[in-house]
């Protein structure tokens, strides 16, 4: 890149200084020898908008400024310099002629003529024709010593046979001079970056921005806003807003200049929300800023990122009013979510698999102050350990063999202003369970292979299949991070203990299966549902979906009887005890339907009597009581029942 500065030199000894401290100081410029008599200043003038200062001395920085309109540096002549020409002057005799700039002259020459014993006649100058008189004013005296800071009025001298002594500025003007330039040139060009960058802020936000001054008058009018108001900037910066007319719209940025948010108002048959912040410098108002936005754009951003975040499953689909069931068993659960979903705090959901636990969660998000935030979700036994610290907390750029180039940003991060679901946290190793207790206590997460903290606020909810508690004791859950996540807990419960809710999900389940497999099973008729009721579901609602989809797709009519369901239940009940018909096969288990007492001591006694084929003693023998007792017995049952 060019130098930013010239320096404009008079005499070839300043040219070379200037050139060894620009090295010193590191300060890149151009130098150009040649003062007022050779149209130094006319150069500079050439060079002006390639450049952020330029330096130079005397006559010829004066010059320089009259005609440019960037920072202009003087390099300054001391008393000292002049007295050290003088002195050298007074060598070739008394008759000295000053020739000098009208600024430069100082006040104390003239007293130190007398202490000094030093006599010089002044010709000043302010420009370049004054300097041009006063040269042949001072050639026209005889044995004249012309002491001057320009090179080509020595050179005049000379011509004329005159003897000639130079002004030399010192070293330390000179560096000063430079340093000067350069803080000029830093300050400029990052007055200039802070301008491009708020000027690219304006073009190209999407909203339309306007800003006036305290009389009323347009000072910033963006592309934007020339959309909604359908006029162009050029018409409209400059002029009073009162000159613009209604017709545009312009109406409503008159009236008082007080702060104003999400008002929503009409401009050329748009819906507008406009806001309307004033400018206060020191107490007083100098102006106001109106942001306009397009309701439809509004719309149509909102969309876009509700799009985006489904397509990376960080929505919560799920609400309250998916929980499907009418026992006091879910219904108090329920009840209970919905408390916890209007905190902040963290949240342990216990339940058996397929028991709904991210069903409850994604429907606490959904209730919060959080709901317009992401939800991201993560099973934590769905990965290895070193996988699964890296999705957690994200990696740096190189943490390890094919990271992603740029790092990534982890799942704490995702969640940042929403909610962070860790389903089966259990299953986390103790390494990974220190980690999550920094997170859950500081607020504060480490990427893999990163040297700096990131902030988070993410609201954690936990859920586990296990008893955490327990595994507290065993020595496989950390102590600290149980009690940091069990803040709030909630036991979902199994399907066993809310059978009721059965003919609900199961004619739920059965039309969703319907629905995508093109299938047309369309109830199940009381006995069949009196099956389902029956089977202790150790799946629960995801077994139950599971045989319903079965039950949609191998259903030849309409209606799914009893028969159907006892055929698909046999063939799928696999767990030893949880079919009624295997318990009926099990020697020491009897199923006794609830009733009087006396009905169900009938029961027991036929029951056991079926399974010894009627041997009287084997059955007292099973009872544990005498045969003459049982004999008593049954006839007192049969009177009873008389």
């Amino acid at each position: 890149m060019r130098p930013r500065v010239l320096f404009v030199s008079t005499y070839p000894e300043l040219t070379a200084m200037a050139g060894e401290i620009s090295r010193e100081l590191g300060v890149p410029m151009d130098i150009y020898e040649g003062g007022i008599m050779r149209d130094g200043h006319l150069y500079a003038k050439k060079r002006e908008k390639e450049l952020d200062v330029i330096i130079s001395c005397g006559a010829t920085a004066a010059a320089i400024k009259e005609i440019v309109a960037i920072p202009v540096v003087s390099v300054e002549t001391g008393t000292v310099d002049f007295l050290n020409a003088l002195i050298k002057a007074k060598q070739y005799g008394d008759r000295i002629g000053l020739v000098s700039y009208k600024t430069e002259r100082l006040e104390n020459l003239e007293y130190l003529k007398d202490v000094l014993q030093i006599d010089f006649i002044d010709f000043p100058y302010s420009n370049k024709e004054e300097l041009e008189r006063q040269i042949e004013d001072a050639m026209a005296l005889e044995k004249l010593t012309v002491v001057s800071m320009g090179n080509c009025v020595l050179e005049v001298a000379a011509k004329k046979g005159l003897r000639g002594v130079l002004i030399h500025h010192s070293r330390r003007a000179v560096e000063q001079a430079i340093i000067a330039a350069r803080n000029i040139s830093d300050l400029g060009r990052r007055e200039k970056e802070r301008a491009e960058r708020l000027k690219a802020v304006i073009d190209y936000s999407g909203e339309g921005i306007v800003a006036v001054d305290r009389d009323g008058n347009i000072t910033t009018f963006n592309p934007a806003a020339e959309k909604i108001f359908d006029i162009s900037a050029s018409v409209a910066v400059g002029r009073p807003v009162s000159m613009l007319g209604k017709e545009n719209g312009f109406d409503v940025l008159n009236g008082e200049r007080r702060q104003e948010l999400g008002r929503l108002i009409k401009i050329n048959n748009t819906q507008i929300v406009l806001n309307k912040v004033p400018i206060v410098v020191d107490g007083e108002q100098v102006g106001t800023v109106f942001t306009l936005q397009e309701v439809s754009r509004i719309q149509r951003l909102e969309h876009k990122v509700r799009k985006e975040l489904y397509s990376k499953g960080l929505v919560a689909r799920y609400r309250f009013e998916d929980i499907l069931g009418q026992s006091s068993a879910i219904r108090e659960t329920i009840s209970k979510a919905k408390k916890f979903g209007r905190t902040s705090t963290t949240v342990l959901i216990e339940g058996e698999t397929g028991s709904g636990k991210e069903l409850f969660a994604q429907s606490i998000h959904n209730i919060s102050s959080r709901r317009d935030g992401p939800f991201v979700a993560i099973n934590c036994a769905a990965l290895p350990e070193n996988l699964l610290e890296s999705e957690l907390f994200g990696y740096e750029e190189g943490a390890f063999t094919g990271a992603k180039k740029g790092g990534k940003p982890g799942l704490f991060e995702l969640a940042h202003g929403g909610t962070i679901f860790l389903d089966e946290i259990s299953q986390i190793s103790p390494k990974l369970q220190s980690r999550l207790l920094r997170v859950l206590q500081e607020k504060e997460v480490l990427r893999v292979g990163g040297d700096y903290i990131l902030n988070i606020d993410a609201r954690v909810i936990a859920a586990t299949n296990h008893n955490l508690y327990q595994l507290v004791q065993k020595g496989e859950f950390r102590e600290d991070l149980f009690f940091r996540i069990n803040v709030l807990n909630l036991r979902v419960p199994p399907l066993r203990e809310r059978k009721e809710d059965i003919p609900i999900l199961a004619r739920h389940l059965l039309r969703l299966a319907n629905q995508r497999h093109g299938t047309k099973a369309a109830d199940i008729t009381e006995g069949g549902m009196a099956l389902l009721k029956e089977y202790n579901w150790p799946g629960n609602a995801r077994e139950l979906e599971n045989f319903a989809e079965k039950m949609a797709i191998l259903a030849e009519s309409l209606v799914i009887d009893e028969h159907f369901i006892r055929q698909l239940l046999e063939g799928h009940a696999v767990y030893k005890g949880t079919w009624p018909e295997q318990e009926k096969e099990r020697d020491d288990c009897i199923k006794v339907k609830i009733g009087p007492l006396r009905d169900m001591e009938l029961q027991l006694i036929e029951a056991v009597s079926s399974r010894v084929k009627g041997d009287k003693k084997a059955l007292a023998e099973r009872l544990g009581i005498s045969r003459t007792t049982l004999w008593k017995r049954l006839k007192e049952l049969e009177d009873e029942g008389r």
